[in-house]
């Protein structure tokens, strides 16, 4: 099966090891393809060419082609810029599928679907749409009776998905919330299939090197920094847990740390709560070194609705180490609350301490918890499993696509 991926942002397709982690989700594109072509089909990657540098054209891995294609500057663009290009990436998708068209066409965000519907429109070309992880929860807080009335640009937006998703042959959703709000947006419920996100096991392991540490308990977070809710939150757990530390990786490099805004005011928030000498920053971190913190640490904190924050989830799982997480997103799915760590009905400090005493009560325990995390993430979210379910419904499509014709 010939296999075309849309993704309208998306660096150079390569091993992503020295990319910052966890990234923009081009890791994930690129564990995808990988999984795909070693099931033995052909996969063409599409982007909208982004840097002057790039080739038009790139051979990324035996079975995998990447094809950038110039619409509009050749330089990074957000969603509102790249809507007058979308036309001109369609066109230049057309023409190629008009050549050779492939056997299912897959758009992996609201943009890029919008594109590749308009391309494959009178191809004969079965349509699958994805989202970024986000869309369930941002759709929540847009729905009429939510807790903020969106900007216009944002209702737009919502609409835009609801009419891709009711327009492609197949919506793959990556939670069950997401599931959830497709259903809430009249896409019908015979044209969504549950296909979540993947962890690199083979990267994300519990057996390897790990970060050197002391005594003290390590709770890990990981975090944009922009605006540093959910760490002053780890901050203030702290002052309920005298033995443990708290290491915050992500956000600017440790260089340039000192000059940052959030992270001077965590650092104050910490000296006033009296916790200054157990808070570590990081800075950034690359996906290569990612998995020996992880392994360093008792217990991943994962306390925001941040898009990436889920697969942070999966690859510490993976690693061994059990979670404390909101339940939202990728998280809720994925850890078993009591088995693989916890899910919080709330993010009080107060809880979160409590919890952590009852996860780390002793060494057996804990342990307990990590290998139940890392046979989860084993047996449910490797890339050739996930990849294996694209599969089973690209071809399900397929087959009815042919029928109807």
């Amino acid at each position: 099966m010939q296999i075309a991926l849309v993704a309208d942002h998306l660096g150079p397709l390569r091993a992503p090891a020295s990319d910052d982690y966890p990234g923009d989700g081009s890791a994930d594109v690129h564990c995808l393809t990988r999984a795909l072509a070693d099931l033995g089909h052909p996969v063409t990657v599409y982007a909208r060419k982004d840097a002057a540098s790039q080739p038009g054209r790139t051979q990324a891995q035996p079975g995998v082609t990447a094809e950038y294609l110039p619409a509009g500057p050749a330089a990074c663009l957000t969603d509102d810029k790249l809507l007058p290009h979308l036309a001109e990436f369609a066109s230049a998708l057309a023409w190629r599928w008009q050549r050779a068209a492939p056997a299912i066409a897959h758009g992996l965000s609201w943009t890029s679907g919008m594109a590749t519907l308009a391309a494959a429109r009178g191809l004969d070309i079965p349509v699958v749409q994805s989202y970024h992880p986000e869309a369930a929860s941002r759709g929540r807080r847009l729905r009429p009776g939510g807790a903020a009335r969106p900007g216009g640009a944002a209702r737009i937006r919502v609409r835009l998905e609801a009419a891709e998703g009711r327009t492609a042959g197949l919506v793959l959703a990556g939670t069950s919330a997401e599931v959830a709000e497709l259903a809430r947006l009249a896409v019908p419920a015979a044209s969504v299939r549950l296909v979540p996100p993947g962890t690199d096991t083979g990267l994300f392991q519990p057996d390897g090197p790990a970060a050197a540490r002391g005594q003290r308990t390590r709770l890990l977070m990981f975090s944009t920094m922009a605006d540093g809710t959910e760490v002053a939150i780890g901050i203030h757990t702290l002052t309920h847990l005298p033995d443990a530390e708290l290491v915050v990786a992500g956000g600017p490099a440790s260089s340039k740390a000192g000059r940052d805004r959030t992270c001077r005011s965590l650092t104050r928030l910490a000296r006033q709560l009296g916790v200054a000498d157990r808070l570590t920053f990081t800075g950034k971190l690359t996906r290569a070194a990612a998995p020996a913190l992880m392994r360093s640490a008792d217990l991943l904190l994962s306390l925001s609705p941040w898009r990436l924050s889920g697969t942070v989830t999966l690859d510490a799982m993976a690693c061994g180490v059990p979670v404390l997480a909101c339940p939202a997103g990728l998280a809720e799915d994925a850890v078993i609350d009591g088995v693989t760590g916890f899910l919080l009905p709330s993010a009080a400090p107060t809880l979160l301490a409590g919890r952590i005493h009852a996860l780390l009560a002793s060494p057996m325990i804990a342990e307990g918890y990590g290998i139940a995390a890392a046979c989860r993430a084993r047996e449910r979210y490797t890339w050739t499993r996930i990849a294996r379910e694209t599969l089973t419904a690209y071809q399900s499509l397929a087959a009815t696509s042919a029928h109807a014709a």
